[in-house]
This record gives structure tokens, C-alpha cells and sequence, in this order.
């Protein structure tokens, strides 16, 4: 394959031996996998500058860019997971968050048109690829709104900065084919109840408390006259934080571990490393004017404490925190600047003691991926299946199935649409204790012709009461203690569905449109 002359993809067929057969393997850009995880490493490589400029710029100190660079690498494992799975959203997404974060402090030091515009366009690219962005910009404005109220923003930089957010969101929304989730999101309410709110009046708690209240209020407004409810499982699943609230779709995100509250080990590695201490030590000496991000960084932490996946945000920002240690504001009393740097490499020396073994451990990790299960699953769909067939099972495997094999699927891991998750529901009843019939008459209606049913989500649980038959039982209390569908499917398919396919991972139930079908 080239591109005006330029060879961008290279094939190799490749001998595995041990009675498999020969496989095709391709690289180079015009290789699609190759093309998106290029430009994954690409963005996330260029992310590094964008943090040592961020940091310099924070600091008034090129040595605080190398303080936060240095805080991100001695960290890494808690800061990014784009070495294990670059085609995340949050990895084509995040990037553009750093950029957005380093135009709005130039922005509160030294606003202008310009970089406006720039924080509007890098506001687009982070929401674009990525549906929790909403929330990440709403802690962002909080944080702005709760600087303007403390009296560390003025009026007219708060009015500047909601309309470069008001004009995004409305290009983002455009851009989505009118996503209603964007519109009815706590994120555009809280937009529109600071903007109508009086700005130029006396700083009072009262604003803060009126703009809590009305963007709850104008959310579930929003919500009931586009009848959206892509976003409810958001809500539920603070509920249950808070709460002994549960149900089908809060327990799948919190049986998952990075959905669990965050883990006492994620903190010991922060001291181990200093990044808590040195931030402990700065917020201590905050200046007036990087209240800012300071109440970001608190905000990050929350969101990190309740959800151990948002670790994610809460990590880079301390990293860049960091930087202000190199800070003549805030450390000018240590002494003059050759006294302040020597510190500063003190503090690094110690850093890089657990740093550097970090580090290692990172680059210790080598493997190769291989489920043969699997490919010879999609082999036989693509051999023996019509490519209009349509398949039903969980949602990894039937991201890989739509993938590999081109056939239609009606569920995927895309699960913040509320359509989608009820879909998701009716499938995931094969893994109940429902009765055969029931869940039969399911997927008809799904008009799914195959199932693809794996033993393993039957049986395994991440913790007591998480497995997939105990999460059916918090909603299903009426068939709780019978033996799961998915155990008896397991053994014997018959006479609801007739097995075609089967490995000791996969089994392929065929769901039968009429009785005839089953003979």
C-alpha cells in the first residue's frame, strides 16, 4: 500500500507452528491498528512537552518543568494507561486536557482573543473523543466559580472564560449530530446557571449555594424535556457511594476495580515518591493567584477518592503541582535562587530513590498477547456465519466480533447510552437465573440469530457478591438461589438453543426463530 509513492504497510505471513495456521501480520501506518496507536504514542509523547512547559510556565522556573516531567515518569504506573490500551478514548482525549489546563493559566494571568480561541478549539478535541470529559470541564468550572467567589477571579475573566465554554459546547454538540447527553449534562447546566447569575454582585456564599441548586434543578429539567437518560447511571453510581443504593447497572461499574473507592496502596506509592508530600507542602503556601489550581487539584482528589480509575487526573495534576516547589512566589524564603534549586535536586534525589525502581519495573514488563480461544471463534464466524448474521454476548468479545469478523452485534462497551445499557440488560439475562424461555424470548426480540456464551463470566467475581448471577439477584430477588441459566446453558443448550460451536472459552448458541429451528 502507498501513499504518493511512499510504501505504508508491510505484510509478513507468519509460520506459529504448533499446528496453527499461518497468519498475516502487517505494520506501518497504513495498517489501521498501526495508524491509531502511532498517533496515540504521538499525542501522549508530545503531552511530555506540553507538561514541561506547563510547568515551567507555573513556576517562573525551567527546573519546575523538569520537576514535573521527572514527578509524571517516577509515577508512571498511576498516571496513564496508554502502555497497556493506546486506543482508549482518554488517550486520544487527555492530551488536549493538558493543553486546555495550560491556555486557561496563561488565560488567568494574561487573557487575550487569542488564546481564547485556543482554549475553545483544545475544549473540542478533549470532549470530542471522549464522553467523561463533560465532568472533568465541570470540575474545572467549579473551580473557577469558587475562585471568582473567594475573590481570586474578576467578573469580566469568569464571564470571558463561561462563553468559551458555552461556544465549545455548543460546537461539540453540533459536531456529535446533536448529543442530547451534552446538552442535559450537569456541565452545560452549571454553565448556564453561573451565566445568569449576577457576576458584578458582592461575593457572597449564597451565589455558590444558588448555583449548586439551579444546576440540579436546570440538569433534571433539561433532562425530562429531551427525555434523556444516558447520563442516570452517572448519578446512580454516586448514589451508591454515599448510599446502600444498587442496581443492575451501578453494580457492574462497582464490581469493577477501577470503579472501587481508591486503593490505601495508590497513596502509600504517592509518599513513597513524595508527589503527596511536596503537594501537601505547596497547598500549605499557595499563593492568591493559583487558588486556581489548587481547588482543581482538590477536585481531582475527590473524584480519585470515590473512583479509583479518575487516579488518572488526580496524578498528572499533582506531577504538575510539583513544579511550584522550584517556586521564588511561594519558596523565596528558603533563600536566594542557587540555595532554592539545591533543594529542589534534593528533593528530586529523594523522589528518584522509589522513582527510578518504579520506573524499572515498568520497563521489566515485556509479553506477548495470544487468545487462541478466540480467533478460533472469529475464524469460525467468518467461515460458517452470514455476514448479515447477528450475535448477542458480552461486551468485549462483541467489540472483538464486530471488529474481526464485520458482523452485526447489539451490544458493545459503549455503555453510557441508555439505549444501549437496556440492550446490554436483556443480553447480560442469559448470565441470571431467568427462565430459559424468558430469556429466549429476549433476544428474539433483540432479533439476535447467535449467542456467544462464555463460562467464565458465569463463575467469576471480582469480590463477594459480584459475580454476573449475584448482580442478577439484586434485581431478580424472586428466582435468587436457583442454579444460573448460564451453568445450565453450559452443560446442555438444549431444547431452548442448539449449540453449533464450541471450545473450552467460547460456546455459540444458535436462538431459534420457530420451533422448526430446532430440529
Amino acid at each position: 500500500m502507498d501513499f504518493f509513492g511512499i510504501p505504508t504497510k508491510m505484510c509478513w505471513t507468519i509460520n506459529r507452528g504448533e499446528d496453527l495456521d499461518p497468519v498475516e501480520s502487517c505494520e506501518g501506518l497504513g495498517d489501521p491498528a498501526y495508524f491509531y496507536v502511532t498517533f496515540v504514542f504521538l499525542l501522549n509523547g508530545a503531552m511530555m512537552s506540553l507538561f514541561f512547559i506547563y510547568g515551567t510556565y507555573l513556576s517562573g522556573s525551567r527546573l519546575g518543568g523538569t520537576v514535573t516531567v521527572l514527578c509524571f515518569f517516577f509515577n508512571h504506573g498511576e498516571s496513564t494507561r496508554v502502555m497497556w490500551t493506546p486506543p482508549l478514548r482518554e488517550s486520544f482525549s487527555y492530551p488536549f486536557l493538558v493543553l486546555q489546563m495550560l491556555l486557561l493559566t496563561y488565560i488567568l494571568r494574561n487573557p487575550s482573543k487569542n488564546t481564547m480561541m485556543a482554549l475553545g478549539i483544545s475544549n473540542i478535541f478533549f470532549m470530542l473523543p471522549w464522553q467523561f470529559a463533560q465532568f472533568v470541564l465541570l470540575t474545572q468550572v467549579a473551580s473557577l466559580f469558587a475562585s471568582y467567589i473567594l475573590g481570586y477571579l474578576s467578573p469580566a475573566k469568569m464571564q470571558s472564560v463561561l462563553v468559551t465554554h458555552m461556544i465549545s459546547l455548543a460546537v461539540c454538540f453540533l459536531l456529535m449530530f446533536g448529543n442530547s447527553m451534552l446538552l442535559t449534562s450537569f456541565y452545560a447546566s452549571s454553565l448556564v446557571s453561573i451565566w445568569v447569575s449576577d457576576l458584578k454582585h458582592k461575593h457572597t456564599v449564597m451565589q455558590c449555594l444558588a448555583w449548586v441548586v439551579s444546576t440540579v434543578i436546570l440538569k433534571f429539567m433539561l433532562s425530562v424535556i429531551f427525555g434523556a437518560s444516558d447520563d442516570a447511571h452517572i448519578s446512580s453510581l454516586i448514589k451508591s457511594k454515599f448510599t446502600s443504593y444498587k442496581d443492575f447497572d451501578t453494580m457492574m461499574y462497582t464490581c469493577a476495580a477501577e470503579f472501587d473507592f481508591i486503593e490505601t496502596e495508590t497513596l502509600i506509592r504517592y509518599i513513597k515518591t513524595m508527589l503527596l508530600p511536596v503537594n501537601v507542602l505547596i497547598v500549605g503556601f499557595i499563593a492568591g493567584r493559583l487558588v486556581y489550581h489548587s481547588l482543581q487539584l482538590v477536585a481531582f482528589a475527590v473524584l480519585a477518592v470515590l473512583i479509583m480509575r479518575l487516579k488518572l487526573f488526580l496524578t498528572p495534576h499533582m506531577c504538575i503541582m510539583s513544579c511550584l516547589i522550584c517556586s521564588r512566589q511561594l519558596f523565596g524564603w528558603v533563600g536566594e535562587k542557587f540555595k532554592l534549586q539545591l533543594t529542589v535536586v534534593g528533593i528530586l534525589s529523594i523522589m528518584a530513590v522509589q522513582g527510578v525502581a518504579n520506573l524499572q519495573s515498568q520497563w521489566d514488563i515485556i509479553g506477548e498477547f495470544s487468545n487462541f480461544p478466540q480467533e478460533e471463534l472469529l475464524e469460525w464466524i467468518k467461515d460458517n456465519t452470514r455476514p448479515n448474521a447477528v450475535f448477542a454476548g458480552a461486551m468485549p468479545t462483541m467489540a472483538s466480533v464486530k471488529l474481526s469478523t464485520g458482523r452485526a452485534i447489539v451490544n458493545h462497551p459503549h455503555y453510557e447510552d441508555a439505549g444501549l445499557r437496556e440492550r446490554t440488560k436483556m443480553v447480560y439475562a442469559m448470565y441470571s437465573r431467568k427462565p430459559a424461555e424468558v430469556v429466549k424470548q429476549n433476544l428474539i426480540k433483540l432479533q439476535v440469530d447467535y449467542f456467544i456464551l462464555e463460562d467464565s463470566w458465569c463463575t467469576r467475581r471480582s469480590k463477594p457478591g459480584c459475580s454476573m448471577p449475584e448482580i442478577w439477584d439484586v434485581e431478580d430477588a424472586q428466582n435468587a438461589g436457583k442454579v444460573p441459566l448460564c451453568t445450565v446453558m453450559w452443560r446442555d443448550s438444549r431444547p431452548h438453543f442448539s449449540t453449533i460451536f464450541h471450545n473450552n472459552i467460547y460456546k455459540v448458541l444458535r436462538v431459534p426463530k420457530t420451533v422448526r429451528d430446532m430440529r
